[in-house]
Formats: structure tokens, sequence, C-alpha cells
């Protein structure tokens, strides 16, 4: 174990977790000794551990020894998350007709205490999630879009308690790293209500996000569209008029005016 890790780690419940996220990522029928193989451990361990989950509800055995997949409690357990980050079915519906319309991935953040989450994510295969950029992502906040208008909207005592723990990390050429350069930014983002990432995050991607503002007039959430520079440089203008309507628009959902059409008509 590396010394860097915290003390008082669980071996096993950590090796448990391991084979969880294998399974999650191999998709159904992975075998045992697939698993084994990836995650280091014996043929003997592993079955102890597949098997525990199996029987805790977290795996399911397939039939006629087609080897293991998710289960069902894990569904469960996502939409308790998605609960607590107010992630509901017509939030999901507004978030894929935003996509649609924008023709861009698109992202739907909240905060959860003063942490920055990526609660949701509408994509396609013309207009993919930016990696790492998928449900629970919080980290790089002083470098994304969404981040930004989340970061304004805390108190400047809470932003840099935020900053001072989680540090800036310089990952492009183009990341700000120090906090009175980023706190002028969020002045503006304030005065502006946009928020922008132009290759601060990844190199060759850039990022627009708005507020959403929950009944009492305070910033709850941002909605934020991606997309490869060269397209993003092209389409500003009409990209800033899609997060500013489905920002508003989603403002509304939560608070729960039902005078709203359904999400499929709805007009920009």
């Amino acid at each position: 174990m590396s010394s860097t890790q915290p003390r008082g780690l669980i071996g096993s419940a950590r090796r448990a977790l391991q084979v969880l996220e294998i399974v999650a990522n191999e998709g159904d029928g992975v075998s045992a000794k697939a698993v084994a193989r990836k995650a280091g451990f014996t043929l003997s361990t592993t079955y102890h551990l597949l098997n525990t989950l199996v029987h805790e509800g977290y795996l399911v055995r397939l039939g006629h020894g087609r080897g293991f997949g998710l289960g069902y409690k894990l569904g469960a357990l996502y939409q308790c998350l998605c609960d607590e980050l107010d992630v509901d079915e017509m939030v999901r519906e507004e978030l894929g007709a935003l996509h649609r319309q924008a023709r861009a991935a698109a992202y739907y953040t909240v905060l959860r205490e003063t942490d920055v989450v990526v609660a949701a994510v509408a994509d396609s295969p013309r207009y993919p999630r930016a990696h790492p950029l998928d449900f629970g992502f919080h980290e790089a906040a002083h470098a994304t879009a969404f981040g930004k208008v989340l970061l304004a909207a805390l108190t400047p005592k809470q932003r840099r308690d935020y900053l001072t723990s989680t540090g800036m990390p310089k990952l492009t050429e183009r990341t700000r790293v120090r906090i009175s350069d980023l706190n002028r930014e969020l002045s503006q983002v304030r005065r502006s209500g946009v928020a922008r990432d132009i290759e601060e995050f990844r190199p060759e991607l850039a990022c627009i996000s708005a507020p959403v503002l929950d009944a009492d007039n305070r910033v709850t959430a941002a909605v934020a569209f991606s997309l490869p520079v060269t397209e993003f440089a092209t389409r500003y203008a009409e990209l800033e008029r899609h997060v500013r309507a489905g920002a508003a628009r989603l403002s509304r959902v939560l608070a729960g005016d039902d005078t709203l059409d359904p999400p499929w008509i709805s007009a920009v």
C-alpha cells in the first residue's frame, strides 16, 4: 500500500469495490477468471468476493454459466444519489432536449455542500461528453465553465476554503492557477450570467455554462455545453442563447412551474 494513502482503509472492502468496478466496466457476462486477471487477485479470492457481492445484491450470476453482471441494488443506490442531487426524470428529459437543440454535450451540475458535482449528462455519438466529465465528476472546478458558475455563487470564504482544499492544478497551458486571477473572472461571471472555459480543462475543448436558480433566486445548479474549440468558436452566439434559455427553463422546472410545455416541443 502506498504511504500516501490514508490510514485505516479496509483491504477487503477495497478489493470488493475493485471487483464491482471491473464487472461494471466489462459488462454482462464477465467471467471470474477475467475478473481475477484484471484485478490481479487469485481465483479463489475473486470467487469469494464475487459470491459476497452476489449475496448482497450488488452483482448477479447470469444463467447458463454466462458469468456475472451488475445487481439490481445498484439501481436503488443510484436513484438515492439522484434524489440527493435533485435530478429527477424531468430534469433528465430537459437536459436531453437541450443536448438535441444545442447540438452539443450537455451537463447539469450542482453544489453538494460546497462540492461541484456533475449530476447528469446528455450526449450522443455525434456530440460526445468530454472525458472524464461524467456523473459524479467533482474535480477541477477552477478550470471548467460549470465550476466557475458554481464557485461564483459561493461566499468569498467558502470559495477560498474550497480552493485551498482542492488546489488549482495547471491542467493545460491556459488553466488559471492563481486565486486572484480566478476571482476577477468570477466577478465577470456574476455580472454577465455566463461562464466560459476555452482549453482550460482539456486542450481543444471549450465549454459554456449558465446558472440555474431556485425559487429564492439563489444559484443552485448550472447548465453547460462542451464542444471542440474550433466548432465552439463559430457557434458561440448560438450556444450562449441555448445555455441561457436552458438554464432559465430548468430554473422553472425546479421551481415546479407546471405551465411548461413538454421539453421535446419547447423552442429556444
